[in-house]
């Protein structure tokens, strides 16, 4: 069940191990984990590494420590937050949870009229500034013909000063937790993500309502940006889960033929 791991003392990947085990269903809810003593001898590491590793999955809410007995694993969809879903994203195949993409664009899709209004009627001159240096970069980029990940990026930080601009703490630490997730597959999305990212005088024209206090313009600019990345991301989802349904459906007819009793002659 548990690999052990190369290098010592590392409470990070003791963490990292047992979130993975817990998020992909291998411990589940209720189950208690193995005693400290027992982890690292499993794991191949000290005692210490081993309870700091737990620390950071109680403090995820993956886990509750109990003085003097075992360590419980919590069901995450209950106690865990937005951080846990970087580790949702990918199923243990390597592939794309389809259900958890919808989920972030929905998310997303819920926000950003929130976010737009708040930017709108509390963003200051700091903020302005720094949304019209991004979007002279935007431009830049475009014109340089830079890879469309320099664009992503500039999106995202362009995301985070609007987030900034509503002075909203609970919005911009779910807007971090979002980036993270979106940031570690930016790569392979980005093809998904061009007519989003690459849709410069959008941006442009929400900076300009976002300076000029007229929030339900920054609400349809938003929805104008959001959209174009959503739609493609939409249409790849639905192609890849009418694959797979399509992979179970066969499955499940061979298993039936290989099952199901002979006739008698």
């Amino acid at each position: 069940m548990f690999q052990p791991i190369a290098r010592k003392l590392f409470a990070a990947e003791v963490f990292e191990q047992l979130k993975r085990r817990i998020v992909q269903g291998e411990v589940r809810p209720g189950a208690a984990l193995p005693a400290e003593r027992t982890l690292a001898a499993m794991l191949g590491v000290n005692r210490n590494a081993v309870r700091e590793g737990l620390k950071r999955l109680e403090q995820a809410g993956l886990v509750a420590i109990r003085q003097g007995g075992a360590t419980q694993v919590l069901d995450y969809r209950r106690h865990a937050g937005l951080e846990l879903l970087s580790s949702l994203l990918v199923r243990p195949d390597g592939a794309l949870d389809t259900a958890v993409v919808r989920s972030i664009l929905e998310l997303r899709s819920e926000l950003g009229p929130i976010v737009a209004r708040l930017a709108a009627e509390r963003g200051e001159g700091e903020h302005h500034a720094a949304l019209a240096a991004l979007v002279a970069e935007m431009r830049a980029a475009r014109e340089r013909g830079d890879d469309l990940v320099v664009l992503a990026r500039l999106a995202l930080d362009f995301w985070a000063v609007v987030v900034s601009a509503t002075g909203n703490i609970a919005l911009e630490l779910a807007f971090n937790s979002l980036a993270a997730t979106y940031g570690g597959v930016v790569e392979p999305m980005k093809h998904l993500m061009a007519d989003e990212v690459t849709a410069t005088e959008d941006y442009a024209r929400l900076s300009e309502a976002l300076v000029a206090r007229r929030a339900a313009e920054a609400v349809a600019a938003t929805g104008r940006i959001a959209a174009r990345g959503q739609a493609a991301v939409l249409r790849v989802l639905s192609a890849v889960e009418q694959v797979t349904a399509r992979r179970g459906t066969t499955h499940e007819r061979k298993h039936h033929r290989r099952t199901r009793p002979r006739r008698r002659t």
